[in-house]
């Protein structure tokens, strides 16, 4: 099971997650409590060994701006959390992008069909929130969704919860943020090796 480690803010937080074996990192670049700068996000990646994947989360940014906040970082992998249309991804050429979608209810996943992603990323949807809600959804939906691409499961996990969300979803990867932090932007040590732990016990 892959695991990303989401709303990254501080190379310690980062380097935490790296040694207990997370496979991505994510840098929200899009309002929110956990938004870094792209000087931010620089530094921290300039501090982390290789082979661990990059991610730059956006929402509704303009295209020429988020390749030159990738460039600038060393980011190759995009994480779209608006309103993205399916040919938008035609300007992101060149990168790994995951679409993400805020699922309430099944008629949400109809519209996956017009995207062609390299992955899609499945989140609760909590009214005028983009993300890192720590509120889960029916994950028998997610489940369905499968069948449109690969799947990472996001979504109020929690090292409590996890395993029973991989259990019934069987996604290509999981992503955490609030599950995972004393507060919002600030990783929890020991909550990071409790859930990267029961992530990968299969």
């Amino acid at each position: 099971m892959r695991i990303k480690i989401c709303g990254i803010t501080n190379i310690k937080d980062a380097e935490t997650a790296v040694e207990y074996g997370a496979d991505a990192l994510g840098f929200v670049f899009a309002i929110s409590p956990r938004q870094v700068t792209k000087e931010q996000a620089r530094d921290i990646v300039a501090a982390l060994p290789p082979f661990v994947s990059l991610v730059g989360v956006f929402a509704d940014e303009q295209a020429d701006k988020i390749r030159g906040i990738c460039n600038f970082c060393g980011i190759h992998t995009v994480q779209l959390h608006g309103n993205e249309s399916p040919p938008y991804l035609n300007d992101l050429k060149g990168y790994k992008i995951i679409k993400a979608f805020r699922v309430k209810d099944e008629n949400d996943l109809k519209q996956l069909a017009n995207y062609k992603p390299h992955a899609f990323l499945l989140d609760s949807y909590i009214k005028g929130v983009m993300g890192g809600t720590g509120k889960t959804f029916n994950w028998e939906i997610a489940k369905q969704a499968c069948k449109y691409g690969t799947i990472i499961l996001s979504g109020g996990l929690t090292p409590d919860n996890v395993k029973e969300a991989i259990r019934i979803v069987s996604p290509y990867a999981v992503d955490v943020s609030s599950g995972v932090e004393s507060s919002p932007g600030t990783k929890n040590a020991s909550l990071i090796k409790e859930f990267i732990t029961n992530a990968k016990w299969q």
